[in-house]
């Protein structure tokens, strides 16, 4: 009988040794190993998850990027795991995994955020989001629409949420665009004419005097 009860507990230690020589690998520092790791942790489901949520709040950021990594190509990940990375990490690496997860898997609620993100001092992270936001489809567009209106916000986020709606080609972006065009940014007025030519519009732009 206690043969049968050790045994019945040897899959849990085996198990809780695998979870810990994975997350070994993943800092290991070796991309290959790391790389396993992320697919045999995915492969480990639910299980895996608080370890790696843990992980996540390093003080180390690669360590923080490798656990992001392997939650953001989880099927399981929620965007509720992703966003505070996104928005509040201080390292720029980290923000832009937790952007490419988001693009992943493209959910409404990311929208505001993602908006945020635009902003980001690190452009790499900023285009990330603008990805995201392409990927997340319509739904994005009247936010979008409102960055591009708000005038004070930084150019560089105005030219990016044009270029989301360039790409997602929405007719709701015609109004904005055109007023966009009667400003005196050469790059704003590039994404409106763009845009607009995206959505059927082939016209002459010229610019009253």
């Amino acid at each position: 009988m206690l043969q049968k009860i050790n045994c019945r507990y040897h899959p849990l230690r085996n198990s809780v040794k695998d979870l810990q020589r994975l997350l070994d690998d993943l800092l290991s520092g070796d991309e290959a190993r790391a790389e396993n790791a992320v697919v045999a942790l995915i492969g480990l489901g639910q299980e895996a998850i608080p370890a790696l949520m843990e992980l996540a709040h390093a003080s180390e950021a690669d360590s923080r990027w490798w656990a992001i990594r392997t939650l953001a190509a989880s099927p399981l990940a929620r965007t509720d795991w992703l966003v505070p990375f996104l928005l509040d990490d201080r390292a720029p690496e980290v923000r832009q995994c937790a952007a490419l997860g988001l693009a992943i898997k493209p959910d409404e609620s990311a929208i505001s955020p993602l908006v945020r993100a635009l902003s980001d001092a690190d452009s790499m992270t900023a285009n990330l989001a603008m990805n995201a936001l392409i990927k997340v489809g319509k739904d994005s567009v009247p936010a979008l629409l409102e960055c591009v209106k708000a005038k004070d916000s930084q150019q560089s986020t105005r030219i990016l949420a044009l270029r989301a709606l360039a790409e997602l080609r929405d007719h709701r972006a015609i109004p904005v665009m055109m007023q966009v065009m009667e400003e005196d940014s050469v790059l704003l007025q590039h994404w409106a004419k763009e845009g607009l030519e995206r959505l059927g519009l082939d016209m002459v732009y010229i610019k009253p005097v």
